[in-house]
């Protein structure tokens, strides 16, 4: 999830090497756990060297926004395994900074492009 100036939400499905697959854009007084469903449902096939395309990654991580208990339970009735952290973890942070720090540099990359970074049109 990112926030751009203006009060628009980025949010953002990558690989394990950072390679964009869903991005969404969402008005910034909608909740982050209500797009985790829309993500993984628009997420695409992913075609490999050799086999049948994956339909679902092998787990999922986020942060505290994404880790409500019904958001964790969706996840693993899909059959991904949940790296999400709980927000009833008292502890601070989730000690998945250095996996998150692929999707900080990925929404890096894409904050280059300014046209996609802020949202000058009022309208989608």
């Amino acid at each position: 999830m990112d926030r751009s100036k203006n009060g628009c939400k980025r949010h953002i499905l990558t690989d394990a090497t950072g390679v964009p697959l869903v991005v969404q854009t969402t008005p910034a007084n909608v909740p982050d756990q209500n797009q985790l469903e829309s993500l993984l449902d628009a997420l695409p096939t992913i075609r490999q060297q050799r086999g049948r395309p994956r339909r679902k990654p092998d787990a999922i991580l986020g942060d505290r926004a994404y880790g409500t208990k019904e958001k964790i339970k969706m996840v693993e009735s899909r059959r991904i395994e949940s790296l999400l952290a709980e927000r009833s973890d008292i502890n601070h942070g989730s000690g998945l900074g250095t996996l998150r720090y692929v999707v900080e540099r990925t929404l890096s990359c894409i904050g280059h492009f300014r046209r996609l970074k802020l949202c000058y049109e009022r309208w989608g």
